[in-house]
This record gives structure tokens, C-alpha cells and sequence, in this order.
């Protein structure tokens, strides 16, 4: 059974330790400057930490060496210089992205199964599957959904710009998902990688106006490292995650892809932790997009995005490599990961008729 309420165990008899590392002043050769102010966050820090029941250690200007040391004990055990945010006299913790415009937007889908030789990339079987299970879910929730396959760069870049310059002052939200592989901080299109923060970039504040304070979604299904993850039992607890037998064959797709900052109100989604494989089956699609596109159906128009997304790492974290040409693969686990840049909650609540 899935319960989509589950909740982390914290009723061990410690709440755990936080350390804070604080650096105002550094070593000269770096050419680094002071930060001042900062003890002030350290103590805001700690008397906060402390009031939820850690054992707060605090350290200052510590040496690297002297650092790591510190991480290592670990697991064995009002003036701002730069502010990008405005102040507020009110702030409210349930504030929510306004979702109720003409339009929820367009949703984006660039979806790569084969390419050109020279790049020596794998065709992605089963990514079809992905792309129209997306297209369904994104459907269901409103969006306007465009689908495009295999697109040279050129092409993709050019209908990203399109989007980037298109009006949205009457929609609510921008989403784009790429279906390829990856590698550091580029996805493949079908004859060349393109650099994410070239794509991201076109939707900032200075390039695309009418995106100003809304939410924009990108949605990356890519690879990103060579390794897998190594699948570990709680010391408290036994997970008992079903494991499917699929008749079909997992894949997981080449290189890395970096986890990139964006801006205000941009969400990045990724299919899998960077460092680490993801993997797809040859007929049903990717873990990451069944799961998202399962939690979608089940609780898109219910649960706060987010709240939905960590249901998502933990349904794929569930999983396992049963069916494998490469026998050092079975077993083999996945987790994905967001980097959430959003400044208010986000619901795709039903629209209006």
C-alpha cells in the first residue's frame, strides 16, 4: 500500500545534531571579502535550531582540513549586502502562486529516441511511452501540450525562443520537458548538445516579461553519472518496497547532467541525483516519468507540486533493476531530485469551465 501521507520517523529519543558552519574572514591569498553580518545569522540560526530540540554546534573560520574533520565526527555521530528579494511586512507561510488566468500555458515536450551517428548515442527505446503518458497527464491538468521529436538543435532552440517570446500574460505557468540523454550541464538534441542555462535563460525576468512571478517548470529525464545506487536497509527499519518484474528490459541513459541553478520561480525537476544512473524500461518509459505521470493522475490537481514530487523520489526510490543485459546493473536503485527555486506554493488546482 502507498500512502501518500507517510511521514519521516521523528520520534527517536534525540532530534539529531546541526552544525553550522560560519566563515567571515578568510585567508588573504584567496582575495575573498569579509562577511559581515554573519554572526548574526549563525546565533538566529542556532537559537532557532535549538528551540526544534538539536544539538547545535556552531564553528567559525575553520581551515578546510579542519572542516572535513568536522563532517567526518558528523557522521560518525540586519543590514544584507546582497538581497534579491524585496522586504515585506507581512509574510505569509500559505501564500500560493495565483493559478486561476484564462489559460494554465504550454507545456513544451522534446523528446529524443534516436540520433545522429556521429554522436555514437544510443537510440532511447520506450521514450515514446514517456512522451505520450506526459502529454495525457499535462492534458488532463489544463496545459496547451506540444510534442516534437527528435529535433535538430537548431530546430529546438528555435522553438524555445518561440515560447520564450510568445505572450503569457493570460496563462499561468511555463513547462518544458526534455526526453534525451545528458551530459554535465547540456542535454542532446538529435545532432548536438545545447547548454540547459542557454534554454532556462531565455525565460528570466529580462527575456520573457510576461513569465514575471510565475511559475516556470522544466522537466529533465536525462542521465547524470556513471554510477548506480547501491541499494542500503535503514538500521531502524526493514522497507518492504515491492519490486516489479516487468517482462521488459531496462536501459539507462549515457553521461551526466548537472543540477543548475535558474532563478526566481523556476523549478527543476531531474530524473535521477547527479552522479548516478537513470534508468528506462524498453517498453513502459522511464521510472521517473511512470511515477510522475502515476502522481499526476492520482494527486495533480490535489497536492502541492513539490509535496507531489517527493512522492515522486520516493515511488522511484521503491524500484529496482530486474531485467538488465548488463548483470553488474541488477539490483541497482535510483533516486530523483528538484531544485526548487519557487517563492509561493504551487497547486494545479481544476479550472474553471
Amino acid at each position: 500500500m502507498f500512502d501518500p501521507a507517510e511521514k519521516y520517523k521523528m520520534d527517536h529519543k534525540r532530534r539529531g545534531i546541526a552544525l553550522i558552519f560560519n566563515h567571515e574572514r578568510f585567508f588573504w591569498h584567496l582575495t575573498l571579502p569579509e562577511r559581515r553580518g554573519t554572526s548574526a545569522d549563525r546565533d538566529n540560526l542556532r537559537r532557532r535550531f535549538s528551540d526544534l530540540g538539536f544539538e547545535v554546534k556552531c564553528f567559525d573560520d575553520l581551515r578546510a582540513e579542519e572542516l572535513l574533520l568536522k563532517i567526518h565526527e558528523g557522521e560518525e555521530q540586519n543590514m544584507t549586502e546582497i538581497d534579491a528579494f524585496p522586504r515585506r511586512e507581512m509574510f505569509d507561510p500559505a501564500e500560493k502562486y495565483k493559478m486561476d488566468h484564462k489559460r494554465r500555458g504550454i507545456a513544451l515536450i522534446f523528446n529524443h529516441e534516436r540520433f545522429f551517428w556521429h554522436l555514437t548515442l544510443p537510440e532511447r527505446r520506450g521514450t515514446s511511452a514517456d512522451r505520450d503518458n506526459l502529454r495525457r497527464r499535462f492534458s488532463d491538468l489544463g496545459f496547451e501540450v506540444k510534442c516534437f521529436d527528435d529535433l535538430r538543435a537548431e530546430e529546438l532552440l528555435l522553438k524555445i525562443h518561440e515560447a520564450s517570446t510568445a505572450s503569457h500574460v493570460d496563462a499561468d505557468c511555463f513547462l518544458c520537458v526534455f526526453l534525451s540523454h545528458g551530459e554535465g550541464n547540456h542535454i542532446y538534441a538529435y545532432d548536438a548538445k545545447i547548454e540547459i542555462q542557454t534554454l532556462t535563460g531565455l525565460f528570466k525576468g529580462d527575456k520573457c516579461q510576461s513569465l514575471v512571478g510565475k511559475p516556470k517548470i522544466f522537466i529533465i529525464q536525462a542521465c547524470r553519472g556513471s554510477q548506480h545506487d547501491v541499494p542500503v536497509i535503514p538500521l531502524d527499519a526493514v522497507d518492504h518496497g515491492t519490486h516489479r518484474l516487468d517482462a521488459n528490459l531496462t536501459q539507462v541513459d549515457a553521461a551526466s547532467v548537472y543540477t543548475l541553478p535558474a532563478g526566481a520561480d523556476f523549478l527543476m525537476c531531474y530524473s535521477v541525483a547527479e552522479g548516478y544512473y537513470s534508468h528506462r524500461e524498453t517498453v513502459n518509459g522511464s521510472w521517473y516519468i511512470q511515477d510522475l505521470c502515476e502522481m499526476l493522475g492520482k494527486f495533480g490537481s490535489s497536492l502541492e507540486f513539490t509535496e507531489l514530487l517527493t512522492l515522486v523520489n520516493r515511488k522511484v526510490s521503491q524500484r529496482r533493476v530486474d531485467f538488465c543485459r548488463d548483470p553488474s546493473a541488477i539490483g541497482k536503485k535510483q533516486v530523483p531530485c528538484f531544485a526548487s527555486m519557487l517563492t509561493k506554493k504551487l497547486h494545479f488546482s481544476p479550472k474553471s469551465k
